[in-house]
């Protein structure tokens, strides 16, 4: 599985500066903000949906103060029957854990399954911050530079308006 330090290596080989804080490990949104209190930036969250069949799999990034409403992403996706996905499949599908779901989980997703999802709302921000496939890491990086990692790595974010 690709870790922290692959997380690393691909941003370097794309020329994509970010800034990058050690910690404790964070296991809620709010050791994530204690530790990362004062440096500019939207603090995201990122969910990991799934259907009930198992067959189409989201990954949706948000402000962490927003609340989503799964109504309206169903209606989006075109799908009714929508859920946070489990912690097995979270680990099958991106290698990660709960509590440390991130965009760069996706370069574990070999199969390239995994739609990505913007919200609208942070979309214009200039910088988000993530756990780098590590609750003991955050990586601030600038929204510009967010697309084009995840197009480099074969999955394209749409923006939505949630």
């Amino acid at each position: 599985m690709n870790g922290f330090k692959e997380v690393m290596e691909t941003l370097q080989e794309q020329n994509i500066e970010v800034q990058l804080v050690e910690h404790e490990a964070a296991f809620t949104m709010e050791d994530a903000d204690r530790a990362i209190e004062g440096i500019p930036g939207v603090r995201t969250k990122t969910l990991f949906l799934m259907n009930k069949k198992k067959t189409k799999f989201y990954l949706l990034i948000m402000d962490e103060d927003k609340r989503l409403d799964m109504s309206a992403f169903k209606d989006l996706v075109d799908d009714r029957q929508l859920k946070m996905a489990s912690e097995e499949m979270l680990y099958e599908k991106l290698g990660l854990q709960p509590g440390g779901v991130s965009p760069f989980g996706l370069l574990n997703n070999k199969d390239g399954d995994v739609e990505v999802y913007i919200d609208k709302d942070i979309a214009e921000e200039e910088r988000m911050s993530f756990h780098p496939n590590t609750n003991e890491k955050t990586v601030f990086i600038k929204t510009v530079d967010l697309y084009p990692f995840l197009e480099h790595i074969g999955h394209p974010a749409k923006t939505v308006l949630l």
